[in-house]
């Protein structure tokens, strides 16, 4: 097990977390080189110098980050950092993993068997009682309803699981509703649930924050099951997280002739198991259950050098003839530049921090504009 943090490096870590250009991949980048968060603050300005800001990087002060701390404390939750014991084991282990969130209401929720349950905000009245009836009969058997709090499927969820254990993954602050007929739900759940975000208190969700949500649902959960679904919605992009972090993905099947069903129909199409209720799920979860499913071991930070990571203009060069605005794999990457991969990745973490480049998910880069 390891050591607890001491309070200065839980603040630095928020701080690194909050500042400029910094998101989950180059936050565990950070941690992973230097080992811990004093010492990546110090080595910022520098990083981002060296990738071509054009200007000092922004870095959250320590005043900042206590406020945000109480804040958080006065809406009678509590912040959570990457390395804290009581992180969620399943977020800890993700690649990457989120490196600040802050949790409202029963934590243990977290740490018993969870399924998700997303789908159309628009849901049909049969989809909400599909939804509803799953979220009942998995709450019966034990299992933690993990949604996104949105209207239509995941409210359903969430309204039928309030009594036997739910978690809402916001895509604002703790302490914003959206939607706004929610609120008396969201304070229910974070009285008899949990809430969980990454967002600070005060942060109006917007576009970008959906999938950041969507990745925390998955991710908290051994399973996603999709309940009515378009072929361009937040609940196919919960199933490719989902997929992509080695949780089952199962559908429901729905009218061909109904938009609302053509996203959970493909998804059966291409090799999701078709349920029909939550038997179904819990059968086809009976394996790795069975087996005292465990997650790996959540990464402990030993530094590799106290150092910046080496690399070289030549190598930046080549790693910028690499990209372009469309996302590009990073082994891909290596390959073109010719150079070792941790040489490679320095390379992209500094042009990050120098607010030049993307990290998308998968492991994968893209070019900003100039």
């Amino acid at each position: 097990m390891t050591a607890a943090l001491s309070a200065a490096e839980r603040l630095a870590r928020l701080r690194l977390a909050r500042s400029e250009n910094i998101g989950p991949v180059t936050f565990r980048d950070l941690l992973e080189h230097f080992g811990n968060a004093v010492a990546a603050l110090d080595a910022l300005p520098d990083l981002a110098a060296r990738g071509g800001a054009k200007r000092a990087i922004r870095i959250a002060r320590e005043g900042d980050a206590e406020a945000e701390l109480a804040k958080t404390e006065k809406l009678g939750a509590q912040l959570l950092v990457l390395g804290d014991e009581t992180f969620p084991a399943r977020l800890a282990v993700l690649d990457p993993p989120p490196p600040v969130i802050s949790v409202k209401g029963n934590l243990d929720l977290a740490t018993r068997k969870s399924i998700a349950i997303v789908g159309s905000r628009n849901a049909s009245a049969a989809g909400r009682r599909i939804a509803g009836d799953m979220a009942e009969a998995f709450s019966r058997e034990g299992f933690t309803v993990v949604s996104g709090l949105a209207r239509g499927i995941d409210t359903a969820a969430h309204r039928a699981s309030l009594q036997g254990g739910t978690i809402a993954v916001l895509a604002g602050g703790l302490d914003i509703v959206y939607p706004e007929e929610n609120r008396g739900l969201q304070t229910e759940i974070g009285s008899r649930g949990v809430l969980v975000s990454e967002m600070p208190p005060g942060t109006s969700p917007q576009a970008r924050h959906f999938p950041r949500r969507n990745r925390l649902i998955s991710g908290l959960s051994l399973g996603v099951v999709v309940v009515e679904a378009a072929l361009r919605s937040g609940s196919l992009i919960t199933a490719r997280f989902a997929l992509e972090q080695g949780r089952d993905v199962f559908a429901v099947p729905g009218s061909p002739l109904d938009p609302r069903a053509q996203g959970s129909n493909k998804l059966i199409k291409d090799g999701a198991p078709l349920v029909e209720n939550a038997a179904d799920v819990i059968a086809a979860l009976s394996e790795p259950l069975g087996h005292l499913f465990r997650e790996p071991e959540p990464p402990s930070f030993a530094p590799r050098s106290a150092a910046a990571p080496d690399t070289d203009r030549d190598t930046r060069e080549r790693v910028l003839s690499a990209l372009g605005p469309t996302p590009t794999p990073m082994d891909e990457i290596v390959r073109q530049a010719g150079a070792p991969v941790q040489q490679v990745r320095a390379a992209v973490l500094e042009l990050e921090l120098a607010g030049r480049i993307h990290r998308d998910p998968g492991d994968r880069v893209s070019l900003l504009p100039e």
